[in-house]
């Protein structure tokens, strides 16, 4: 008789002794995917909030509290993940942690309209609510750390030191809400505690034996909650033809060009993103998964940020924007272009390949993303701007499909 699957044994509580960062078809769980999908309420929110300010014209209002944001959101979710990746047992005391982390994205979320608008009144930050959140949603990670610790004695000092930095930054943040400091002050001290967040992990994986993470698993986690932000596009291209259809035009043509625009440009975002095997590249370079991983907090920012770009076209076609045509189209073209010279940015660093033809490409495509700008200031419409825009990425997509290939194939073999 053959034997049953492991998913099918029950939960009960079990050591956390780390994988193998070698297994064979590891990829996400089940509950990884729900994990994620609170992540969707933290972005959506944060863009719906940066799309308002945007659209009034209250351009540092909507860029520093999606910053914050953004950041916090995108930080909880990679410690996680990481960890995850090199601990997940999938027993019972793990799953009902992810759920307390996950009922931290929600209080954090829940928190971020208060905290964008207390940074408008530009006195005292109030980001209670939103620390709380965050506080919820690292205090389980302490947790876990600690088990591994335990359960794992050759890899305590790196869990130790997670403990160490991860609890340090957190007894901070919950003074720095509690105090209501003035807005300045508040932002220089968050500046410095994200700095002890991200050094715990270069820490502990590079100076004190560092955990078992799988290099297949994590881009493919990484690349879900790439899919995951860049359905806030989605949702901005839905509002932006929602407030065509039912104003008095009905379905015009504009609704149908705005349609494609929008779609048009997640997808071709969406190619841009895939066409580098990460999952090859790390695990060729695992000494360089810091700027890799680190580096995505700017990817997850930029695409949702795309989205509220396109819930400000939505905005401004209603009527309800304070702000221009060519400040519309800049709020989609800019997080745009934050997009894709991180993500060069990322491809060369980490391959150590210094391609020329890419200076090519993203010539071309700051022409595009200038063009579609340009256009509107000089009058056009915006959703044929839009329709301009999608051209950007489309530089890079039809550049790899007819000679970028073969410039990464090169570059991957060099890895090899």
């Amino acid at each position: 008789m053959s034997e049953a699957p492991a998913s099918n044994r029950a939960h009960h509580r079990r050591r956390l002794t780390g994988r193998d960062p070698d297994e064979e078809h590891r990829s996400a769980t089940p509950l990884e995917l729900l994990f994620d999908l609170t992540f969707v309420v933290a972005f959506g929110i944060a863009a719906n909030e940066l799309a308002h300010y945007l659209a009034e014209g209250h351009v540092w209002t909507g860029v520093l509290g999606f910053s914050f944001a953004a950041f916090g959101a995108s930080w909880a979710w990679i410690n996680y993940s990481w960890f995850a990746s090199a601990y997940d047992n999938d027993d019972w005391v793990f799953r009902i942690a992810t759920m307390v982390v996950m009922i931290g994205v929600i209080v954090l979320a829940l928190g971020l309209e208060q905290a964008f608008s207390s940074i408008d009144e530009g006195e005292v930050l109030d980001n209670r609510v939103a620390v709380a959140g965050y506080v919820v949603m690292r205090v389980p990670l302490i947790f876990l750390w600690a088990r591994a610790a335990r359960h794992d004695p050759a890899r305590r000092p790196a869990a130790l030191t997670y403990i160490a930095t991860i609890g340090i930054a957190q007894v901070f943040w919950v003074l720095l809400a509690i105090l209501s400091l003035p807005i300045g002050q508040t932002f220089a001290i968050t500046a410095v505690l994200i700095g002890v967040e991200l050094t715990g992990p270069f820490i502990a994986e590079r100076g004190k034996g560092g955990t078992p993470w799988h290099a297949h698993h994590i881009a493919e986690r990484y690349g879900l909650l790439v899919i995951i932000t860049l359905g806030e596009g989605i949702i901005g291209t839905v509002a932006t033809i929602n407030a065509i259809v039912h104003g008095e035009a009905g379905w015009t043509a504009e609704a149908g060009a705005i349609a494609f625009a929008g779609i048009a440009l997640i997808f071709a975002t969406w190619w841009t993103y895939f066409v580098i095997p990460w999952a090859f590249v790390l695990s060729r370079h695992r000494e360089r998964s810091f700027l890799w991983g680190y580096g995505h907090i700017l990817i997850f920012g930029s695409l949702a940020a795309i989205g509220g770009g396109l819930h400000v076209a939505a905005y401004y076609i209603e009527g309800e924007a304070t702000i221009g045509a060519t400040a519309t189209v800049a709020s989609t073209a800019i997080p745009f272009a934050i997009y894709i010279l991180t993500l060069y940015g990322i491809y060369a660093t980490f391959t150590r390949h210094a391609d020329p033809f890419h200076l090519t490409l993203l010539a071309g495509t700051a022409a595009v993303l200038v063009l579609s700008v340009g256009l509107a200031a000089l009058g056009v419409g915006v959703a044929m701007c839009l329709v301009v825009l999608v051209l950007a990425p489309l530089v890079t997509v039809v550049g790899y499909e007819t000679v970028g290939h073969r410039h990464l194939a090169d570059a991957l073999e060099q890895m090899s």
